[in-house]
């Protein structure tokens, strides 16, 4: 049975996202991806604050995104998220950025996870929790 990615979050683009040519801001998209991953979790029925208060954190250790076409202010953007991997160690997400009624990927990109305690330091999270996130999320 497979797990309920990509999941599809959507935003419409804010004049405050956009710079003086009506182009999205390029920060603004790891910003969609951590509201993406936010939402992603809470579709399974986990939030983060949940996991914080199991004693787990999830502090982004790398990102990456590239940009291919622009996004213009007041469209609505189509974040896809998926879980990509995931150990007792670190979790890895994907996303691509879609523009509603629009063809072409706007951006894609990734963010890499460890899993740490309340003081930051990196900790193997229980097999039970990561069984559970690998049935939710990847369906495996």
């Amino acid at each position: 049975m497979g797990g309920i990615g990509p999941f599809v979050y959507t935003v419409r683009v804010r004049y405050a996202d956009t710079d003086q040519m009506g182009v999205v801001y390029h920060a603004r998209h790891l910003e969609w991806f951590e509201s993406a991953r936010t939402e992603l979790l809470r579709a399974a029925g986990l939030t983060y604050k949940s996991m914080e208060e199991q004693g787990y954190f999830l502090p982004v250790i790398e990102a990456h995104c590239r940009y291919k076409l622009p996004v213009l202010y007041d469209e609505v953007v189509c974040v896809h998220t998926r879980m990509e991997e995931l150990s007792r160690l670190k979790i890895r997400l994907g996303y691509k950025v879609f523009v509603q009624g629009k063809d072409g990927m706007r951006a894609e990109g990734w963010t890499l996870h460890c899993f740490t305690d309340p003081k930051g330091r990196p900790v193997r999270a229980d097999a039970e929790i990561v069984g559970w996130m690998k049935d939710k999320l990847i369906g495996k």
